[in-house]
């Protein structure tokens, strides 16, 4: 569900404007003065929509639009040519995901929800609150980069541009320019496509230059940090159970899960997937070091069939399990950390032969998805974390970067990882949503260009043109609606 805070803070707000703004609208004494000031300044207001339009920018765009004439031409005929291949592509893709929400559905499987590649995002549900200023910054910067694109395009066909803008409507801020409508119907369907794909086009040259920059900052950020020795812990959460003495700190360096090596941020959450799906490894103990650690205790099954038996409530005992030649099930209370510090990890008895020296393989007996993990952050001392490993994933932020120099702040190539992660994914959602043919959208325009210029010699008749244009938009803005509607379902009231 939407948190109710939320939802009171973003109607509460639109209704103080709105509220106000129908005030100063109805007052005899202010409303002339009122209405000036929002035309000065280009801005409207309608209730969850605001924008601002201005032509300060005109001249720019002019001097963009005229700049290496046939560079641009060739340009935006390849964004010609993506942006009709986007509107197919963005059809089998949203019936794609349609189909996979559908079998989520039926299936209540909600692991498939992270197969999808199309998902609605909802602030405040399924975007973390501290991650806003990413989200919406990059949906503005994709949206301008987008009408840049429009605006360019239309000045190089000769098409007169009145000016650009920006609005906000609920809570996502985006762009527009505002073209003259006689000028786009007086060019031909194929200039009309070099204009209405150039939005498309650019939203997919920014998710690739992001794409190129996350894939090259280690390189970019040589000089000033460098990688490979481990990750780094940039913050660990007051309610972490990595949170404590024997923990780990701001500026620890994590090298090894269990015998997993960590180099990068990839690394430890796929040891931590790994030892999450495996089941819980052994540590070697020789059989002298085991009966000098154990102590009597009784042995008693948990609700969820695991056995323990610790029943002296330390902190630092755990019930391990192992076995011999006569006994395939037997148990002792063992201090872990003298257990594990510089044993061998292992899986079977087999795994602890070695010079002879009888040994066993000891198994921490613990209940279901929790897991005893070392982790290794020189030159601490190993820290045990007793627990689900995820919690771990969700409550320690790392980084792959480490800081050549103590100035350097450590947060900033995490800064720039994810915003290009954020710019990737929302500048090429809006790739495919603006290529879907439904109304109001850059795929209606794009798609009746393209039966214009493909269809006029086969279809004469322009009414029937318009037809076939109408059921494929209808069938398109259907196709849309319902991702959106299932997807926000799913997200809001499951």
């Amino acid at each position: 569900m939407i948190p109710i805070p939320v939802v009171v803070c973003v109607l509460g707000g639109w209704c103080a404007v709105y509220l106000a703004d129908t005030l100063l609208k109805s007052s005899s004494s202010l409303k002339a003065s009122y209405e000036d000031w929002l035309l000065t300044y280009g801005l409207s207001i309608s209730p969850f929509h605001m924008r601002w339009q201005t032509a300060l920018f005109n001249h720019q765009f002019y001097n963009w639009g005229r700049w290496k004439p046939r560079f641009l031409y060739l340009w935006f005929s390849m964004g010609m040519v993506f942006g009709i291949v986007a509107m197919f592509g963005s059809v089998i893709l949203l019936g794609k995901t349609l189909m996979q929400t559908l079998t989520q559905m039926l299936t209540e499987a909600p692991k498939a929800q992270n197969d999808r590649m199309l998902q609605v995002v909802v602030p405040g549900v399924n975007l973390p609150v501290s991650q806003l200023t990413y989200f919406f910054s990059a949906i503005l910067i994709s949206g301008v980069i987008h009408e840049v694109g429009h605006g360019v395009a239309a000045i190089r066909e000769q098409v007169r541009f009145n000016g650009f803008g920006i609005f906000i409507f609920i809570v996502y801020p985006g762009a527009f320019v505002d073209l003259f409508t006689t000028h786009l119907q007086l060019i031909s369907p194929v200039q009309q496509l070099r204009i209405f794909c150039a939005g498309v086009w650019h939203n997919f040259v920014l998710g690739v230059a992001s794409f190129m920059v996350l894939f090259l900052l280690p390189a970019i950020l040589f000089p000033f940090y460098y990688t490979g020795v481990g990750a780094l812990v940039t913050e660990v959460t007051e309610d972490s159970p990595a949170n404590g003495p024997r923990g780990l700190f701001v500026g620890d360096i994590v090298t090894n899960l269990q015998d997993c090596p960590i180099y990068t941020v990839e690394d430890w959450n796929s040891c931590l997937g790994d030892i999450s799906q495996k089941s819980q490894i052994g540590y070697c103990i020789n059989t002298a070091t085991l009966q000098q650690l154990s102590f009597p205790a009784r042995v008693y099954r948990r609700l969820d069939g695991t056995v323990e038996c610790c029943s002296n409530n330390s902190l630092t005992d755990i019930c391990f399990s192992y076995s011999n030649s006569l006994d395939s099930h037997l148990y002792a209370c063992l201090p872990a950390r003298k257990v594990i510090e510089a044993s061998k990890v292992c899986r079977t008895n087999m795994d602890c032969q070695k010079d002879f020296v009888p040994s066993f393989c000891v198994t921490p007996s613990l209940e279901n998805q929790t897991r005893l993990i070392r982790v290794k952050h020189p030159p601490h001392i190993d820290m045990l974390f007793v627990g689900h490993p995820m919690h771990l994933q969700y409550t320690v932020s790392l980084s792959s970067f480490v800081p050549r120099h103590n100035f350097l702040s450590i947060d900033l190539p995490v800064v720039i990882e994810t915003f290009c992660k954020y710019l990737i994914s929302l500048s090429g959602a809006l790739a495919v949503i603006n290529a879907v043919p439904c109304f109001a959208l850059d795929g209606q325009w794009i798609l009746n260009s393209f039966l214009e210029a493909t269809l006029s010699s086969l279809i004469v008749e322009k009414q029937k043109r318009e037809l076939v244009g109408f059921l494929i938009l209808l069938s398109g803005s259907t196709l849309l609606a319902a991702n959106v509607a299932l997807g926000l379902w799913m997200v809001t009231a499951r």
